[in-house]
């Protein structure tokens, strides 16, 4: 049964520039990968996703064609650094642009978005990942997503510290099961809905 990834970074930091989020999320795909679910890491900030709540916001947006994307994998895979003890502001501008899935419905009277899995990975060098995590893991239900058991990844550092994830020798251990079962969760979770989708809507 073939699987697709979508991963989507929304690092503060455009391209090229180096992100401890993108590196957590790299790692975390070359597992997917080896799963047998493979796909693309996109960063958010290098396109230009305009506010709003529409699946299309007009001229300029590039929102459609990521939403194409999005709807395309069979995971989502959602990361996102802490800042202010919440995700990025543009984590919070991509689940705004995914808040019209909640009007989007397939012939059954699903929305789009039924059968399909998601997970969160979250980097930071202060606490607040699983706050964070929280956050997301309500908005990506709320818009239709399944959420596998022990789906999200994470690393936080020291608090009042310099060191960020990028700057570590090797994935610490712990950071590194935890990706290992995210994946192991959401492709075995992906493949039952793929076979098995959720009743129709009356």
């Amino acid at each position: 049964m073939s699987l697709t990834t979508l991963a989507i970074n929304c690092t503060l930091k455009p391209s090229p520039n180096d992100s401890s989020c993108g590196l957590l999320l790299s790692r975390t795909m070359e597992l997917f990968n080896q799963a047998g679910a493979p796909g693309e890491i996109i960063r958010a900030v290098d396109y230009t996703i305009k506010p709003g709540v529409t699946a299309d916001e007009g001229e300029d947006d590039d929102w459609p064609a990521l939403r194409d994307k999005v709807l395309e994998a069979d995971i989502l895979l959602l990361g996102t650094p802490i800042w202010l003890g919440h995700p990025s502001s543009e984590c919070q501008r991509v689940l705004e642009r995914l808040d019209a899935m909640l009007s989007d419905k397939d012939e059954g009277g699903r929305m789009l978005t039924f059968g399909r899995v998601a997970a969160v990975a979250v980097v930071g060098n202060e606490d607040g990942a699983h706050h964070v995590a929280a956050e997301l893991f309500q908005a990506l239900n709320d818009v239709g997503y399944t959420i596998p058991a022990s789906a999200t990844a994470y690393w936080v550092g020291e608090a009042m510290q310099a060191v960020d994830f990028k700057d570590l020798p090797k994935t610490p251990d712990k950071t590194q099961g935890a990706m290992e079962v995210l994946v192991n969760n959401c492709v075995h979770l992906a493949k039952l809905l793929k076979q098995g989708q959720y009743p129709e809507v009356k």
